[in-house]
């Protein structure tokens, strides 16, 4: 967690002077409609206190910030009548406001989203694998 910039506008949306589109909020967490949607019905979920990206979230928010997400999920799905629903957050590259932000995007079958947005690819050897997996573990692990 990181002191709010004055100028952020997901800060101010949370403070009440920014206008937004609010479908949901708690003590701890705002929902609203995202102003330039993939699809309509598009959200963005937020953490009322400014957090920049999830490796900052502090552990007790992390319940309420994601019992929001599905709720809104749910809810796309009922109110907008969605097939399912695509969730994701941009960690710094293409977060394109540096303030903890979770896309729900409701989806319908044949609406042209083709799954992930990136090239796949695969990893050039199964030695290759296993060493970025060690590097992850040993990250995890405090080393």
């Amino acid at each position: 967690m990181s002191a709010a910039p004055p100028t952020c506008l997901f800060c101010q949306i949370a403070r009440g002077p920014a206008p937004a589109a609010r479908v949901l909020e708690t003590d701890a967490v705002i929902a609203f409609l995202d102003h330039r949607p993939l699809f309509p019905g598009h959200c963005l979920v937020i953490p009322r206190e400014h957090v920049e990206t999830l490796g900052d979230l502090p552990s007790p928010l992390t319940a309420p910030l994601f019992d929001v997400v599905a709720a809104v999920a749910r809810a796309l799905e009922a109110g907008l009548g969605a097939d399912g629903t695509f969730v994701a957050i941009n960690n710094r590259v293409s977060q394109s406001v540096p303030h903890l932000h979770v896309h729900v995007v409701p989806r319908r079958r044949g609406d042209g989203l083709r799954g992930f947005f990136w090239p796949r690819g695969r990893y050039e050897s199964p030695a290759a694998m296993e060493d970025t997996r060690a590097r992850i573990a040993r990250a995890l692990a405090g080393g």
